[in-house]
């Protein structure tokens, strides 16, 4: 997060921001072990009801002071451990020690993208852009609570007739079938006519197939039933190939694994998907 030079006046105060950018690193624990890892690591208790998912503590790490979110990025149980630049290798090491005994690995921005792409996590600029808004994009949650209020806030106006009138167009995940990889803008065909594009794209190793995010467009209104109805193919180097459209995530809707419920997953889903003996340090 960058934060600019500012001051800005209020009544008996004065607040200033500075740019700390260069101050802090960031390491992302994800996985089945990743609390184990950070129980070796500090006296935390990182339970789910002492450290519930998107809250933050302070902790101590190799005698350094760590602010641990739990928070994830790839679907898994993790924590994002933001750290000052200063001791940030060192911290590193401890807990690469900590998860040598479990596998703990290194992992990047590809793989980050995999999985992301299959639980279905928006990426600001190819998922969501200036011109698209939250119901477009499967991101209801996040406007109708204040919806359902009076509180005001920029856009409210726009959403409430868009909610009125229905969508023209909708955020739309495809599993297709292409022994190719996508490289997004792929048309997006709807029962023979051209409907939208992709704009993300990733294959799915957990799900078995390429795994492609685009919006479906209707001049009129773009319905559940519209999306579900419809025989799809995404074009790709001039070959159409065809895709299954789902308005959910292909991986994890119920979230098990994020809640450290394991066992339940693969009670569920078997030996399909991930496999539960990985953890991530990205």
């Amino acid at each position: 997060m960058m934060l600019l030079d500012v001051k800005v006046s209020i009544p008996f105060k004065l607040l200033s921001a500075c740019d700390h950018s260069a101050d802090y690193g960031m390491l992302s624990l994800q996985g089945p072990e990743s609390r184990n890892i950070l129980e070796k690591l500090c006296s935390t208790n990182f339970s789910n009801s002492a450290f519930p998912f998107s809250s933050h503590q302070l902790v101590e790490i190799a005698g350094h002071q760590v602010r641990a979110m739990r928070l994830t990025f790839v679907g898994e149980l993790g924590w994002e451990l933001h750290i000052p630049s200063s001791c940030l290798v060192t911290v590193y090491e401890a807990v690469m020690e900590a998860g040598k005994d479990v596998g703990l690995v290194d992992a990047g921005y590809r793989a980050i993208d995999a999985l992301s792409s299959e639980k279905g996590y928006k990426h600001w600029h190819e998922d969501v852009r200036p011109d698209t808004t939250p119901l477009e994009a499967g991101m209801a949650w996040l406007v109708n609570p204040k919806l359902k209020t009076e509180v005001d806030f920029l856009g409210r106006d726009a959403l409430v007739q868009q909610k009125k009138k229905g969508l023209k167009k909708r955020l739309v995940c495809f599993k297709v079938e292409s022994p190719v990889p996508l490289v997004t803008l792929e048309t997006i065909y709807r029962d023979g006519e051209i409907v939208g594009y992709i704009r993300r794209s990733a294959y799915g190793y957990s799900v078995g197939s390429n795994v492609g995010w685009g919006y479906v467009e209707h001049p009129e209104k773009v319905t559940l039933d519209w999306v579900k109805s419809g025989t799809y193919q995404v074009e790709c180097m001039g070959e159409k190939y065809d895709a299954v459209a789902s308005l959910q995530a292909p991986f994890d809707p119920k979230n098990l694994r994020i809640k450290g419920e394991y066992e339940e997953y693969s009670r569920i889903h078997g030996d399909a998907g991930r496999k539960v003996s990985q953890s991530k340090s990205v």
